[in-house]
């Protein structure tokens, strides 16, 4: 018995079994892309192989030199290339798993001078102009998809994901928006399509009828010239009859301005799409987005939105998400909080994907929790994540462990951010820390601020005490107008219909949102802000945004003149903008701060003096290291972890790796 049965009941492919109707969507790291960094891929992939995951797909792989996401990254058109994979293959299938490679052609996302597209329409996010395919050029692409293919056959793989979704070249053939051609491979949407179905056929053709060909394909595209329905609808059918195995979600392209997978999106927020398709197909159909928790993905199942369901990120957070699932032990599951920190923005940034709440995603084979050849008695001062981080992997290596907390309960910072609409999912890493705490057997004192005599006789202390809000020199600062974010997000100030939130930094922008949404909206309200709709209503399903009014009249203000939120993650920052933008609230650069009095709030701003009649201030002014207790120990060995470290502006993915890397060397 099982409380998943549709999530873990095995699919019959025909010619395979997978084990469960879980997918690793694919995600891509970066170490894709120099050979050298194949084993550290490989130890990456069966890893989640021996987490239970029933199918895994790769990271995207270019069928030739123009479908580079960047010069000289991850391709597979020779057989040399093809060898290399083998090492990737072949710890998958040690680990009783399977595994897919997705073959992504970048189009006009390729960041290069030598791109190509359906047509020479440069992308809103890449500075590069593509060329567009001659007739010949096109044919000899769809013969580098069907080759790349039979190399990844060859090189052991199980099967292909072809990525036709998220704006990639397959995606620039079938909508409008992109392919203005007007030959037989463009000017009608019958035309937009063969592109995509040659591509499967011709695949098809290559590697016979026993290996798995996943088409991801572009269900809303979530632009202005996206798809109709009848498009999607059609291209499904076709795709199935030229030789697909399965179909794949995809949603939005990458320069949509909605939002697909941010923290904010609720919890299968696009299943509904998927649904909609699967009766016009008779393969089995993946579903995707925000998919994080297995009582989640039974839902979508057992409903019959799908077939199955596609986890990237919450693999990157947890390698054993389906095992603990399959024993019972959910609360044991490290669950994506869709922050993107150490992954999508890593990977737009070019630096190794990682992961915010699991360091060691992507550094298997460097950051190893091996068992401690000698016990040591460590006290841990704070439990935010620095310290929670730290606390368990130390557990987890045989420590002696002391946790030592001034609260009443666990989370430090992690403890506002969940009170934040649309950050709630920061809740499921404080429950999956407190099931830690148990697991790894670390003592822990709640309520209780420890002192230098309550950290004698410990081998090593490790501070993770965290940060206090910064109090700004400012006339007035006394006022009871005046308040700090803590009183407000965790402690619940009141707040008057005017605010003034001073400091525009992460903190400001999260209480700045705190401040203008009573709640998190559900699906269908989440839906009408950001203009979702049913593509059967408008092409792409890109409807008219229709965002709930805040209930109170707001000002972010900074010192600094840089747009506001320029420092935010690079994909989700514009997401915030966007809603705060949505809100009304306005935003203020360049302001110098010189007194709260009755009146409210006076700034100079340009050059000119300004009062901004409000009733609440909340200061979101920086934060200051809590580290008194450093210099009390004596010759005790002491460690400053996340802000007791630096408080600069709060970093949990600094925090929380910073204290796993210590636990692996102590």
């Amino acid at each position: 018995m099982t409380p998943y049965p549709h999530l873990l009941r095995p699919l019959d492919l025909g010619f395979t079994t997978l084990r469960n109707r879980v997918l690793m969507g694919s995600m891509h790291t970066g170490l894709e892309d120099r050979a050298a960094h194949f084993p550290q891929l490989a130890e990456y992939y069966a890893e989640r192989a021996r987490g239970g995951v029933g199918l895994i797909v790769t990271g995207g792989f270019a069928p030739n030199r123009t479908g580079w996401l960047l010069p000289f990254a991850s391709k597979l058109s020779t057989t040399a290339e093809a060898k290399e994979h083998q090492q990737l293959t072949a710890p998958v299938h040690e680990a009783g798993g399977k595994i897919a490679l997705q073959i992504l052609h970048a189009g006009r996302y390729s960041y290069n001078p030598l791109s190509v597209s359906a047509s020479s329409r440069k992308a809103p996010i890449n500075p590069f102009r593509p060329r567009a395919l001659t007739g010949y050029g096109i044919r000899r692409t769809i013969r580098a998809f069907a080759d790349c293919a039979a190399l990844a056959r060859e090189a052991g793989y199980d099967g292909v994901e072809i990525m036709g979704s998220e704006g990639y070249l397959i995606n620039q053939f079938l909508a409008e928006r992109t392919n203005k051609r007007t030959d037989s491979w463009g000017g009608s949407a019958e035309k937009r399509r063969r592109f995509a179905v040659e591509i499967v056929r011709r695949t098809r053709e290559k590697v016979g009828p026993d290996f798995i060909i996943i088409y991801r394909l572009s269900m809303l595209d979530l632009v202005e010239g996206g798809q109709s329905w009848d498009d999607v609808v059609a291209l499904a059918r076709e795709v199935e009859a030229a030789g697909a195995t399965i179909i794949n979600t995809g949603i939005g392209w990458h320069e949509a301005r909605v939002p697909t997978i941010v923290t904010s999106v609720p919890r299968a927020a696009f299943t509904w799409v998927t649904g909609k398709l699967k009766p016009h197909v008779s393969i089995p159909v993946v579903t995707s987005n925000r998919i994080n928790m297995p009582q989640v993905a039974e839902e979508v199942l057992a409903r019959g939105d799908a077939d199955l369901v596609s986890l990237a990120r919450p693999f990157l957070a947890d390698p054993s998400w389906v095992r603990k699932a399959s024993e019972g032990r959910d609360d044991e599951i490290n669950t994506c909080i869709a922050c993107n920190q150490a992954c999508l923005d890593h990977a737009f940034s070019r630096k190794p994907v990682s992961c915010l709440v699991n360091p060691r995603a992507g550094h298997e084979t460097t950051l190893v929790l091996s068992p401690a050849r000698r016990v040591k008695h460590v006290a841990v001062v704070g439990a935010g994540p620095a310290g929670l981080a730290a606390a368990t992997a130390l557990g987890e290596r045989g420590h002696r462990v002391e946790l030592f907390e001034a609260a009443g309960e666990i989370g430090g910072q992690f403890g506002i951010a969940r009170r934040i609409p649309g950050k709630e999912e920061f809740a499921e890493t404080i429950r999956y820390y407190a099931r830690r705490l148990e697991v790894t057997g670390v003592k822990v004192h709640l309520s209780r601020r420890a002192s230098a005599s309550d950290l004698t006789g410990f081998d090593e202390v490790v501070l993770a005490t965290g940060v206090v809000p910064r109090v700004p020199a400012l006339e007035g600062i006394d006022h009871p107008k005046v308040v700090s974010y803590v009183d407000v997000v965790r402690g619940g100030a009141p707040v008057g219909s005017r605010v003034a939130v001073i400091g525009a930094g992460g903190i400001g922008v999260d209480v700045s949102e705190f401040l203008t949404s009573s709640t998190s909206p559900d699906r269908d309200e989440w839906m009408a802000e950001w203009g979702v709709t049913d593509p059967e209503l408008a092409p792409g399903g890109l409807g008219v945004a229709r965002p709930s009014p805040s209930p109170r009249t707001a000002y972010l203000l900074q010192r600094k003149k840089t747009p506001i939120g320029a420092a935010l993650g690079k994909t989700s920052g514009w997401v915030h903008r966007a809603a705060l933008k949505a809100k009304g609230v306005e935003q203020i650069s360049g302001v110098t701060y010189e007194r709260v009095d009755d009146a409210g709030l006076h700034v100079t701003v340009d050059g000119k003096t300004r009062l901004l009649e409000v009733d609440t201030v909340v200061v979101c002014a920086g934060q200051e290291p809590v580290r008194d207790l450093a210099g009390a120990l004596g010759s005790t060995p002491v460690h400053l972890i996340g802000g007791a470290d630096v408080a600069a502006e709060l970093d949990a993915k600094r925090a929380i790796d910073q204290g796993t890397r210590l636990a692996a060397t102590l």
